[in-house]
């Protein structure tokens, strides 16, 4: 049973506290992971609830028709959201891992886009 966008919230909160435990990159990278499930799924309960066939479709096409059925504000905000916690869960020989500050600012809005597909009407 996968865990539910809320959980995956929580879990991640967890990371994200001050903690003198495990490498901080290593904790900000698995906190990215989180909060893309959170994401993911939050738009497989959302499918379920709307057009439950979709949910046999690839995540991409989920996603491109999440628009038609949510309106492009919800559509564009979990896009957005999936694409730069996608970019954060990768290694980069020119990068580093995500800031605790970046995470907490991506953590709420995957809240809010949670909460509004939660909220969006079947």
């Amino acid at each position: 049973m996968t865990a539910s966008p809320s959980e995956l919230l929580a879990r991640a909160d967890g990371l994200l506290a001050p903690s003198s435990g495990a490498a901080i990159g290593a904790r900000h990278r698995a906190a990215a992971f989180l909060l893309r499930l959170a994401l993911e799924e939050a738009l497989r309960r959302y499918w379920s609830r709307t057009r439950p066939e979709l949910n046999g479709c690839s995540p991409h096409v989920r996603s491109l028709c999440l628009e038609f059925y949510s309106g492009p504000g919800a559509s564009g905000r979990w896009s957005a959201s999936w694409g730069v916690l996608s970019r954060a869960c990768h290694y980069h020989s020119y990068g580093f891992a995500p800031s605790a500050a970046e995470l907490r600012s991506w953590r709420e809005e995957v809240a809010e886009v949670v909460q509004a597909l939660s909220d969006s009407p079947s």
